[in-house]
């Protein structure tokens, strides 16, 4: 129970951070390019980037909780394009080059698909 405790605090922390980045960004930028969604996809993978990189060197007894409070839920909360990019960076390091570009092509079209399909649902047929 502390494991979905620590994963949903992190990903309320997360959420509002994106939004509010996302509100500070469309203020300064108000034009119909998804900068703040962009930026802030390019700020969390870094922060994964950096967090699991010092997780790794560092193995901290506390290290198990801080990636279900940070990553999964902060960071999975902020932005899951970071979860994605670390999952194809996994991939890449383990030398499954093949898989990773699966799994890239596969999440982008497919969820782009998914979404069409999901707005052509919704909408239904013009009355």
């Amino acid at each position: 129970m502390q494991n979905f405790l620590l994963v949903g605090l992190g990903g309320a922390i997360g959420a509002m951070a994106r939004y509010g980045a996302s509100i500070g960004v469309g203020r300064v930028w108000p034009h119909g390019f998804p900068l703040g969604t962009m930026l802030i996809n390019i700020v969390g993978s870094i922060a994964m980037g950096l967090l699991i990189g010092i997780l790794a060197r560092t193995l901290p007894p506390w290290a198990p909780e801080a990636r279900l409070f940070v990553a999964v839920g902060m960071l999975g909360g902020f932005t899951t394009f970071s979860s994605f990019s670390l999952d194809t960076i996994v991939l890449i390091e383990r030398g499954e080059m093949v898989q990773a570009g699966f799994y890239v092509l596969l999440s982008v079209v497919v969820c782009l698909i998914g979404l069409y399909l999901g707005l052509l649902v919704t909408r239904g047929s013009p009355a």
